[in-house]
């Protein structure tokens, strides 16, 4: 009986705390720029000209796609220009007015399909140094942030989506970070004779 009061005190102090500091955070560490796309996130300000620009062209070109898409470089909101980003972080409006969902689900299923890979292979390493789920937890909060971002459900941050976004920073970052891997994973079995 004691615990349950404990537990409601603690959780009631930490709501407490948790509310003070997200407004101090907000109002006095974020720069003014990165609190008006937390406001737009939240709906606490509509600026669709400004910070929410490029959410809302995104959602226009992912929602005109459909299910079936437009067909590959027939997107209107995207090969218009509607959409400034398009080639680095929103990418994924560009595949989600021309390919539709059944395109945009099929990237994202092989996107889990390479993570899941990942952590099998990452399953089967013999020692903890060799274990890839670093780089399997690094693809899916890419993927996460950014398809979240295209779609309005996160704030825009600029990561890009791995091996789609245009840039060689991070094209050669996610692809050393694989062969490395995969070399540690080829590795094993000369360790394991």
């Amino acid at each position: 009986r004691i615990g349950k009061y404990l537990f409601i005190a603690v959780f009631s102090i930490g709501s407490t705390a948790f509310l003070y500091t997200a407004d101090y955070t907000l109002n006095n560490i974020l720069e003014p720029h990165q609190q008006m796309r937390v406001k737009v996130l939240l709906g606490m300000e509509e600026n669709i000209r400004g910070a929410g620009y490029n959410v809302n062209q995104s959602k226009i070109a992912i929602g005109s796609g459909g299910l079936e898409g437009k067909g590959f470089m027939n997107g209107t909101q995207t090969k218009l220009k509607y959409v400034p980003e398009q080639d680095t972080d929103f990418i994924f409006c560009t595949v989600g007015e021309e390919e539709g969902f059944i395109g945009s689900a099929a990237v994202l299923l092989l996107f889990l399909t390479l993570i899941l890979r990942i952590i099998h292979l990452a399953e089967r390493q013999p020692t903890k140094f060799g274990r890839g789920y670093s780089i399997a937890s690094i693809l899916f909060f890419h993927v996460l942030i950014n398809v979240g971002m295209v779609m309005g459900l996160m704030p825009v941050i600029g990561i890009p989506l791995p091996f789609f976004s245009y840039g060689g920073s991070s094209l050669w970052g996610f692809t050393l970070m694989l062969f490395i891997f995969l070399r540690i994973d080829a590795g094993r079995k000369a360790r394991e004779r």
